[in-house]
């Protein structure tokens, strides 16, 4: 049985070597973080406390906000991080302050049926199905005014895709399978929040978009589950990659105490194997 996420399926569909290395040989990469992904981070953990706080009953002020966010700042802050764009970490860090800022003036004084922030979920794409699917929802909110259920997700990211995107857009749409087999078959609303543009997108699924998203996830998933071979792809993301210093593609190459120990791992296995195969001749094995 192998865990899958949202992010561990995207990864294979971006580049299968990045998703070997990570997902299968586990190689510690050598950059611990792109600068982008630790805004995120810290974004979403500043709004976590800000709403456990409104679940609470308790409304932080906006200099609260800021504060938390400056301490999970400092406090996950690392000199391995990678950084792209021409830009400091403190032109990162006050782009979070700005985002904070827009959100608490837009939302105050935060009164939208916040049920739970962080929600653990496991999706469930078929009975008997032997792989599991796991996620975490930035914030499930139940609208008393419309009926739904809306699953809300924070995006920091420069860009702002086009309507298409958000249509087919795989995760939210996974954890919605998931609220519905919690709640019951109850109206969802996906809802993402650009905080780079202070805007909103919303979209729903249909029941058959939704069946059929269960049989696409499961097919990626086999497929996944039998390849062999795990080729790079080049792209423009691979300048935000944790393991370009790794790459082939680029001319890099894996240290050589992590080869030593994938051969190591592949001998095991071949010993394993043949073992369960030929179990008379494992007393010729020798440690």
């Amino acid at each position: 049985m192998t865990l899958y996420s949202h992010s561990r399926l995207s990864t294979f569909e971006q580049c299968r070597y990045r998703y070997k290395l990570k997902y299968l040989d586990k190689i510690p990469s050598p950059i611990e973080k792109s600068i982008e992904a630790h805004l995120g981070q810290c974004i979403h953990d500043a709004l976590e406390w800000l709403y456990k706080n409104v679940i609470e009953g308790k409304i932080p002020t906006m200099d609260g906000l800021i504060e938390k966010y400056s301490l999970v700042w400092e406090e996950k802050d690392s000199e391995n991080m990678g950084i792209v764009r021409n830009l400091t970490k403190q032109d990162y860090f006050n782009k979070g302050v700005k985002f904070l800022i827009d959100y608490y003036s837009k939302h105050k004084p935060f009164r939208d049926g916040t049920i739970e922030t962080e929600k653990k979920i496991w999706i469930n794409l078929e009975k008997n199905f032997q792989h599991k699917m796991i996620g975490y929802i930035d914030r499930l909110v139940f609208n008393e005014k419309t009926g739904e259920y809306e699953i809300h997700d924070y995006k920091t990211a420069n860009t702002l895709p086009n309507k298409d995107k958000f249509e087919k857009d795989r995760q939210l749409a996974l954890y919605s399978i998931a609220i519905k087999e919690s709640y019951g078959n109850v109206p969802i609303l996906l809802k993402w929040h650009y905080l780079n543009y202070n805007i909103e997108i919303t979209s729903k699924r249909t029941e058959k978009e939704l069946e059929k998203l269960k049989k696409d996830t499961i097919n990626l998933i086999e497929n996944i589950e039998k390849t062999k071979e795990f080729p790079p792809t080049k792209s423009i993301l691979c300048d935000w990659c944790e393991y370009k210093p790794y790459c082939k593609v680029w001319g890099n190459s894996i240290p050589e105490k992590y080869v030593k120990n994938e051969k190591q791992k592949e001998l095991e296995l071949n010993k394993i194997k043949i073992e369960k195969d030929f179990p008379t001749i494992s007393k010729y094995f020798k440690e």
